[in-house]
């Protein structure tokens, strides 16, 4: 019983946080290029474990401007620290994560941004919350969308998956769901 207890409220949890997104999304700023970096804090994770996570983003790398919608393509790369941590008996209980990512950002004219990246990440251990992962060595897989709520910051959400892609058995894999805010300073 104290399960479901606890499963009901991380889903209303979970509901509280899709519900504040969707009323963001409601009135989108105009999109701006990212002409300055940006630091972002992502929060997230699964039934049994959280990310936290700290990233820097660069400025734009490439960029290209559609004509007639407003909407812009930019490949920015981004560096982020992450902490894991995995709830009740599972073990360990805690990895560190540090991850180099390129991201393609797709934003339109109305202030709304798609985004997707993949890129190498380096984790701290290769068990964690009662799974095998084992290589340091692995792969984060990004999507997600947005709005950007001023001329210089963003919120979003962003699925994100964690595995060695097979190069070495098993490759049990961590996702995450993630509420993230980047600003650009």
């Amino acid at each position: 019983m104290m399960k479901s207890v606890s499963k009901s409220s991380k889903q209303k949890h979970l509901l509280a946080v899709l519900s504040a997104f969707a009323i963001l999304i409601t009135c989108p700023m105009q999109v701006q290029a990212q002409e300055k970096p940006a630091v972002s804090i992502r929060a997230g994770g699964a039934d049994h474990y959280h990310r936290v996570e700290l990233a820097w983003e660069s400025p734009s790398l490439w960029s290209h401007r559609f004509t007639g919608n407003g909407s812009r393509l930019d490949l920015v790369a981004e560096l982020g620290a992450a902490y894991w941590h995995a709830s009740g008996r599972d073990s360990p209980a805690n990895l560190w994560q540090f991850s180099a990512i390129p991201m393609l950002r797709w934003s339109f004219g109305n202030g709304y941004y798609l985004e997707a990246g993949a890129g190498p990440t380096l984790i701290s251990r290769t068990r964690f919350a009662n799974k095998t992962l084992s290589t340091a060595f692995q792969f984060g897989d990004h999507i997600g969308g947005g709005v950007y709520l001023s001329g210089n910051s963003r919120i979003g959400l962003r699925f994100s998956h964690f595995s060695n892609a097979d190069i070495k058995r098993p490759n049990a894999g961590l996702n995450a769901l993630q509420l993230l805010y980047s600003y650009q300073y």
